[in-house]
């Protein structure tokens, strides 16, 4: 394999470990308090997107590149299924997202290595481009929701002030 596919490859399955990372960097660089919104939002929105994904494939059914053109060969084993959207883009960019909330330079960093991850995928040829754009969407609106639905859990008075 070329030395070019082997880091298509590699950013495409395993850089979604390095917003995992950065995410784990920007936890503990906020103060007590916000550990505990940051970690609960980040954990509402993954659950958000996995819906969203889920209703996304559902609604819009796109086959894989190498499902719709039998010549084009995915870099690395994938399943024949509905590439509509990628749950690796939706993920790690609604973690970015809230991320940012947080930390402005973490969370552009993360957005990149994210847009990075859906292009590589792209590249790999186990998605489609409005695979990668409506996975964007959908970890941004994921992130949004998270945020306006633990608003009342961190304003009770038994959440972490201090």
């Amino acid at each position: 394999m070329p030395p070019v596919d082997q880091l298509i490859v590699i950013v495409a399955q395993y850089a979604i470990y390095a917003v995992a990372v950065g995410a784990v960097i920007a936890w503990l660089l906020v103060s007590r308090p916000e550990k505990y919104t940051l970690a609960a939002q980040a954990i509402v929105t993954v659950i958000l997107v996995a819906i969203l994904v889920k209703v996304a494939g559902v609604v819009h059914t796109d086959p894989r590149p190498f499902v719709q053109d039998p010549s084009l060969k995915p870099l690395f084993p994938h399943p024949a299924d509905n590439g509509f959207p990628s749950d690796h883009t939706a993920l790690t960019f609604g973690i970015a997202t809230i991320v940012f909330v947080y930390r402005k330079a973490i969370g552009v960093v993360l957005m990149v290595i994210s847009l990075g991850i859906g292009a590589a995928r792209v590249a790999a040829n186990v998605h489609h481009v409005q695979d990668i754009v409506a996975a964007v969407v959908i970890g941004v609106v994921a992130a949004l929701l998270s945020l306006l639905l633990t608003r009342p859990l961190i304003h009770a008075s038994w959440w972490p002030r201090s």
